[in-house]
């Protein structure tokens, strides 16, 4: 008996041991929480009375001025600071040119921040249509830098500058993007939009940055979707690029995505005849015969699957119909001379659609 007594007494001394050790721990740890956040509450340095030009870019959003303010040495925290803004409801930001300091406090530079410069006018805008292929892309933005496109191509393919980009947004650029099939590791990652700079001829980095700046951004409202579905970027960008290039304007995407998702499941290939055209490298009014015979991991009439990447950029309701598509079980679609898309559940269906539509015509 009395040993036992000794052993509930050894284990309760343990339990009480244990028990404040967790406290002191969640107490010093959540000490440290309010001395740092503390700490970012204060100006960075209240020595360095010294003013940097910061700029401020068109279209900044919270996240990104807090962002550019710790990297400039400003501020502590970029997320700290973020959030300080929230609580104190601030807004009104422009975009300009400031002069900041690591010793002002940060309602002065919140202050500032509403005062200063405004460009009213953009000195560079670059607007990217949908369903662009990476060439493409690469002469529209030679056309507004004076760049030769072969050497905004050939730059976009750098591998060292492709490694650095993907350091920037490692979240959107995994390695699927260097798959050895792969032809251009940034192809349809460069968001469709219009983008705005303050410099006449910025560099070619900041110009893509901005564009996988947008394409992140877009992504992040499906990332509760992407990951239920298992998507990475690279497949929905990937599966969005196929539906984007197959759907004229006004044509309900869901459908178009609904036939792709049928034929994977059945184990059919896709047979889409854009990826025809990419693996040839060219573009033309129609694909022939002759022409589904190219050898290529892109070609979706000689391979099952998807194709190594996607081969062209592609918009929201192109990503939207990739995440949510129709429930049908068409297998095929036809896409008629007045621009109608037909949908067919088997081959014998589609092939009479396209005697009176297609061949018909001709």
């Amino acid at each position: 008996m009395l040993e036992r007594q000794g052993e509930a007494r050894i284990v309760r001394k343990v339990i009480l041991v244990t028990s404040l050790t967790i406290l002191l721990l969640a107490a010093v740890t959540g000490l440290g929480g309010y001395l740092y956040i503390k700490s970012a509450l204060k100006p960075l340095n209240p020595e360095n009375k010294s003013l940097k030009n910061i700029e401020i870019p068109i279209g900044s959003s919270v996240s990104d001025i807090s962002s550019i303010l710790e990297d400039q040495g400003i501020i502590k925290d970029a997320r700290v600071f973020k959030y300080y803004i929230k609580f104190k409801n601030e807004a009104g930001f422009q975009a300009g040119e400031y002069k900041l300091a690591a010793s002002m406090p940060l309602q002065e530079i919140v202050e500032s921040l509403k005062q200063g410069k405004v460009m009213q006018k953009a000195a560079l805008t670059i607007r990217v249509p949908e369903g662009k292929q990476l060439v493409q892309i690469a002469d529209i933005i030679a056309e507004h830098t004076d760049e030769k496109p072969e050497d905004v191509l050939a730059e976009l393919n750098d591998k060292e500058f492709v490694r650095k980009m993907q350091n920037n947004y490692p979240q959107l650029l995994t390695n699927e993007i260097f798959n050895k099939n792969v032809i251009y590791p940034l192809e349809g990652y460069l968001y469709p939009a219009t983008y705005e700079f303050s410099e006449k001829k910025p560099e070619l980095e900041k110009i893509v940055s901005e564009m996988l700046k947008k394409t992140e951004s877009s992504l992040s409202a499906y990332r509760d979707v992407m990951a239920e579905k298992k998507y990475s970027a690279h497949r929905l960008l990937t599966i969005s690029s196929l539906i984007e290039e197959e759907a004229a304007e006004k044509v309900d995407r869901t459908k178009i995505a609904s036939v792709f998702y049928n034929r994977l499941k059945a184990g059919m290939p896709l047979q889409t005849d854009p990826t025809v055209l990419y693996a040839k490298g060219k573009h033309q009014k129609r694909v022939y015969y002759k022409d589904l015979e190219v050898v290529s991991p892109y070609n979706t009439y000689k391979n099952k699957g998807l194709p190594p990447g996607p081969i062209a950029n592609s918009g929201k309701s192109s990503i939207e119909a990739a995440l949510n598509p129709a429930n049908t079980n068409f297998l095929y679609f036809l896409a008629t001379p007045a621009g109608e898309v037909l949908y067919s559940v088997s081959l014998n269906e589609h092939n009479k659609k396209k005697a009176e539509h297609i061949t018909s015509k001709n």
